[in-house]
Order: C-alpha cells, then sequence, then structure tokens
C-alpha cells in the first residue's frame, strides 16, 4: 500500500484516512483539569460530564493513581450482570424486588464511569450521581439513614427540609411498576442490589430535580435510600438513562421527547456533557443507525455491528458472527466485548499494522499491549465500526487504547467467552463522539468531535 503522510494522517492509496499520528502524551492523562468551552455546553438542559477518577471530579479525595487491576475487574462484574440479564430472561426491576446491578468500586471512583451534578428538592440541593445507560431508577442516599449509608463527597440529602418531597403510595401505579419491592405501611418501598452485593434500600418518594436554573421537572420519582451499602465511592447516588418505565428518560418524555445526547470526554483530564433536547437537536453531521431490543432485557439499548476496519481495511468476518448473540451500546462498561472470532481478526490486524512498536506484558484481560515509553510519537491504525444504515464510527484514538501507564499502553477491547454472548460496545469506544439516544424514534446517532 503506498501511503503519504499528511497533518498526522495517512492516507492509502484511495485517499481514506488510514491511520493517525498521535503523541504518546496526549493518550496520558494531565494532573490538571481543562474543562471543554464547547458549544453544547451553552446548550440549555445540559449537564457538565466529568470521570469519577480525573482532575475534573469533585468526588476525588486524594490523588492516589487510578488502581487499573480493580477498574477492570469491576468491568468484568458488569459484564457478567448485563449477560446474565440478556439470557436468564430477567428484565431489570420487574424481575425481582432484588435486581443486580455491577458496583462501582470505593477504590476506584472512576471505574471507567461518569458523573454528572443536579439539583434536588426545594430549596434544591446539589448532588453528584453516576449516570448509567443500563440502569433505570434514579436514587440517592437520604437522610435520616434509618439502617446505613456510606460516605459520600456532598451532603446526604434531608427529604425533611425539602418542601417538595412526598413519598409514593403502595397503592400507586409507579410502585407496582417497581415489581413488588415492598411497603412500609401505605409507603412503597424500592431495593436494588448490585453485582458485588452493594445495595441501596429506602423509601421510593417524588421530588423536584433540576437540571439547569431553567429546567425543573416535578414530581421526579426516585428512590431515597435509607439503607445503603457497598462499593459507590463518593457519589450521592445514579441517575439511570435505560428504556425502561421508571428511567429519567421515560419520566421527562413529554418534556425531552425520548431524547438524550452526550460526549465523554477522550481524557479524564477534560469534560463532556450530558444534554436532553426535546426537538431532537443534534448536529447535521450525526448520522443513526437503528435501535434494536435485546431479548428478554428491553431495558438496554440494542446495536447491530455489521463489520470492523483496521487501517481502512475491513476484516473478514462472517456477518452471522456479530449477529448470533447481538450487541448493546453501554455508558458503564469500560471495555467493548467482541465475538471471539471478530475479536481474533482485529487483534491479528492491529498486530500487524502495529508491528514496529515493542510489545509489554499483558494487563489484566487485555492481552495486546504495547511500550510506548521511548516514543514520543506513535502512529495508530485507524479502527472503523459499522453499524446498521450505513453508519461508520471511525474510533477516535483515544477510543482504541487503554492507558495504565506509557510502558503499557493495550488494545482496549476483550473476546467474550463465545460468538453467541451478547457484545458490548463500551464506553472508552465511544469517547469523543457525539452520542444520540432518540429512544421514541429507535435509532441511536454517532456525530464526530462532540466534545469540541
Amino acid at each position: 500500500m503506498i501511503c503519504f503522510l499528511h497533518k498526522g494522517y495517512t492516507f492509502g492509496v484511495e485517499g481514506k484516512i488510514a491511520s493517525h499520528t498521535v503523541s504518546v502524551s496526549s493518550l496520558l492523562p494531565s494532573p490538571s483539569c481543562s474543562p471543554s468551552t464547547s458549544k453544547a455546553s451553552s446548550r440549555k438542559s445540559t449537564l457538565e460530564v466529568i470521570h469519577k477518577h480525573g482532575p475534573c471530579s469533585p468526588l476525588v479525595q486524594d490523588h492516589n493513581p487510578l488502581n487499573h487491576t480493580e477498574v477492570l475487574l469491576q468491568d468484568e462484574s458488569r459484564v457478567k450482570w448485563i449477560q446474565s440479564q440478556s439470557s436468564n430472561g430477567g428484565d431489570g426491576l420487574k424481575a425481582s424486588a432484588s435486581v443486580s446491578l455491577p458496583a462501582k468500586s470505593g477504590i476506584t471512583i472512576g471505574t471507567g464511569n461518569y458523573i454528572v451534578t443536579i439539583g434536588l428538592g426545594t430549596p434544591k440541593k446539589d448532588l453528584t450521581l453516576v449516570f448509567d445507560t443500563g440502569s433505570g431508577l434514579t436514587w440517592t442516599q437520604c437522610e435520616p439513614c434509618v439502617v446505613s449509608c456510606y460516605t459520600q463527597s456532598e451532603p446526604i440529602f434531608n427529604p425533611s427540609q425539602s418542601s417538595s418531597y412526598a413519598n409514593i403510595s403502595c397503592a400507586s401505579t409507579s410502585c407496582s411498576q417497581l415489581g413488588g419491592s415492598g411497603c412500609s405501611g401505605s409507603t412503597c418501598l424500592y431495593s436494588i442490589t448490585y453485582g458485588d452485593q452493594s445495595f441501596s434500600r429506602g423509601f421510593f418518594a417524588t421530588e423536584k430535580l433540576t437540571i439547569t436554573p431553567t429546567e425543573v421537572i416535578d414530581n421526579f420519582e426516585f428512590g431515597c435510600g435509607q439503607d445503603n451499602s457497598g462499593l459507590f465511592g463518593r457519589a450521592a447516588g445514579l441517575i439511570g438513562l435505560s428504556d425502561n418505565s421508571i428511567s429519567f428518560v421515560e419520566q421527562t418524555a413529554a418534556k425531552y421527547g425520548k431524547y438524550f445526547s452526550y460526549c465523554l470526554p477522550s481524557s479524564t483530564s477534560y469534560t463532556g456533557h450530558l444534554t436532553f433536547v426535546k426537538d431532537g437537536g443534534a448536529a447535521s453531521s450525526v448520522s443513526f443507525t437503528p435501535l434494536s431490543t435485546v431479548p428478554q432485557s428491553s431495558q438496554f439499548y440494542g446495536i447491530s455491528i455489521l463489520g470492523i476496519s483496521v487501517g481502512g481495511n475491513p476484516l473478514s468476518i462472517p456477518s452471522t458472527v456479530f449477529s448470533s448473540g447481538g450487541a448493546i451500546i453501554d455508558s458503564g462498561t469500560v471495555i467493548t466485548r467482541l465475538p471471539p472470532t471478530a475479536y481474533s481478526a482485529l487483534r491479528t490486524a492491529f498486530r500487524n499494522a502495529m508491528a514496529n512498536y515493542t510489545m509489554a506484558p499483558a494487563f489484566s484481560f487485555l492481552d495486546t499491549c504495547y511500550d510506548f515509553s521511548k516514543e514520543s510519537t506513535i502512529t495508530v491504525p485507524l479502527i472503523t465500526f459499522s453499524f446498521a444504515g450505513g453508519v461508520d464510527a471511525e474510533l477516535d484514538p483515544s477510543g482504541v487504547f487503554y492507558v495504565v501507564k506509557a510502558s503499557q499502553v493495550c488494545l482496549a477491547f476483550a473476546p467474550n467467552r463465545a460468538d453467541s454472548n451478547l457484545g458490548i460496545y463500551g464506553n472508552t469506544q465511544q469517547k469523543t463522539f457525539e452520542v444520540v439516544y432518540d429512544v421514541a424514534g429507535r435509532k441511536l446517532g454517532f456525530g464526530s468531535n462532540g466534545c469540541s
């Protein structure tokens, strides 16, 4: 292949971009925060998105390095939970009062998860919550913590000091949609259990939720946690953006039309955004692929991966490899999980393209790692995912690697056990894209440079 270099891109013969040349330092996190100055941050109904463990995070107490082993162990537990939900007929909260979701480790409050700050109550109190497209219930810890609360960074929400708080009655439809979590007298209770037995239990209630000073949602249904335990780090709780009856998306359908988008920043040192827009304010540069329903697990956002290219060359993977297990997109899984047949083809092509670089030992379940400590710039083959509907997502260099340290930079993909397992398109690969969820229109969009 004849290549020529132009502005950090290598073009193949057909003039298509085949690789990126990037500085190694740009892949490493910076110790200082550089907030985004993007157009998106000035739109109304927009929250700033921050990586839980970066210098921009309000939750970080000390500057201990991120425990990457722990991050990837947490990632494994989340993947196992998602896959068990999709294969055993469990349907999130409806299946049982005790829902298994993966935990957010206290040591690694940055398990590849992203946080936003919202206001709750009257007068409003700011709370920092993990946002999660894989779960429905929004909850926060509440005083008086009848049983137990873990340590969080902000003061714990006190419903007795809010004039807009109300418990939900056991007789209400909302309570029955929780799937019979139980009652205390006439008050509805909720209970949600996460993968490592972390949990939150308490009163199911309504409250005023403030997104921005001009965007307020009255009577928002949420869990007011009186018994909370586990590895949630210092976040106050979680905001559920999945596709089920009690999620934020469904509750705000009249206001935002079941439409939201986010951009996850290229590094923990930058900020992104989470935006709720009713009239679909997506830029014209966004291309849409159909959202599909995952069998037995409708709360997840299903997508159809058709193929992968490395350096502009499509990998020869039979289409049935991707269709046999199907796939979802998930904001809380760090590393994309592929059918083993597809992963093997990707790994081979990537290793061939990176043959000039020194390999480093594997890290956890990441088996293709490089030592870039002596390099100032590297040339990385372009990786493109093709989705149904003619959508091609060209990954940003930050979406190709999981960086442990300069001497151990790993390909950020992993194989499932079998081609028939559910694939998961994780948050590393989503970095820098405007990812648009048009839930009402059943389509998912990708736009480039979403954070800038």
